[in-house]
């Protein structure tokens, strides 16, 4: 059984490593492979305890616990580039080899509760745009994409990516 509860800084050098195979696992084929391959779970563990400490109070962090070990993370507060009481999925990945096994769907609908009881009226994300799986994840979710696209710059190689919108916020 999967619990969901707050992230703890103890978390942090586990959500580091399921962040960087999460990218490489889900965005192989959607951006450059050196840049995939040159990721460091040991220099993503530092980014990641900078991030949790600067943010601390302005982005709440959940993972996913199945069988007493750490098996997922998500990110969520509010819209970076939006108007006051919207709120942004800023991440959510799974181990790869439980890739559909629920984890994720638990931790999208706790996220999505946790940002109704914030307040929030509207939730986005960004999504690259060839990753058909995780599109198809947030459609089942309720998210819908609203036309918006940006480039996003990895190793110098523009990654279309698709905004989606979950209006009213309601878990799935």
């Amino acid at each position: 059984m999967v619990r969901i509860r707050t992230m703890t800084e103890a978390d942090v050098d586990t959500v580091a490593e399921i962040r960087v195979r999460g990218w490489q696992a889900a965005y192989a084929g959607l951006m450059p492979q050196a840049f995939l391959d040159a990721m460091s779970v040991t220099e993503e563990k530092a980014r990641r305890r900078d991030i949790w400490q600067a943010t601390r109070g302005h982005r709440i962090n959940l993972v996913a616990e199945d069988e007493g070990r750490v098996a997922g993370w998500a990110c969520y507060g509010p819209e970076r580039e939006g108007p006051a009481g919207h709120g942004e999925l800023y991440a959510l990945y799974v181990r790869p080899s439980l890739i559909g096994t629920g984890i994720g769907r638990a931790l999208c609908c706790a996220a999505l509760v946790g940002a109704a009881e914030c307040g929030y009226a509207r939730m986005v994300l960004w999504v690259v745009k060839g990753n058909t799986r995780a599109r198809r994840f947030y459609e089942r979710a309720g998210f819908a994409a609203d036309g918006a696209e940006e480039a996003y710059d990895v190793g110098g190689t523009p990654v279309p990516e698709v905004r989606y919108v979950l209006e009213p916020v309601r878990a799935p």
